[in-house]
């Protein structure tokens, strides 16, 4: 499995991502990718769900970095609240 291929573009945009790079990064049909273009240099980037393990991990995560910060739940929630209400 090379980490190289090539590919073209259609007149519509597409582009196919080749099958050995599908299977090797498990990409499915309906697979969404954030898209980023600078210059020369096209990058797609996966987005995928994180499992409910994944999850857990990331929240338990985010309310350390909180504590250590200082932030209160009031915090959180009076921020929220000004936020919604710029909109």
């Amino acid at each position: 499995m090379a980490p190289l291929a090539t590919t073209k573009m259609s007149s519509k945009g597409q582009v196919v991502i080749p099958e050995d790079i599908r299977r090797r990064l498990g990409l499915k049909s309906g697979a969404q990718f954030v898209v980023v273009g600078k210059n020369d240099v096209v990058i797609l980037k996966s987005i995928a769900q994180p499992s409910m393990t994944e999850f857990d991990q990331l929240i338990s995560d985010a309310r350390t970095q909180a504590r250590k910060a200082g932030m209160k739940r009031a915090d959180v929630t009076s921020m929220i609240q000004k936020v919604r209400k710029q909109k």
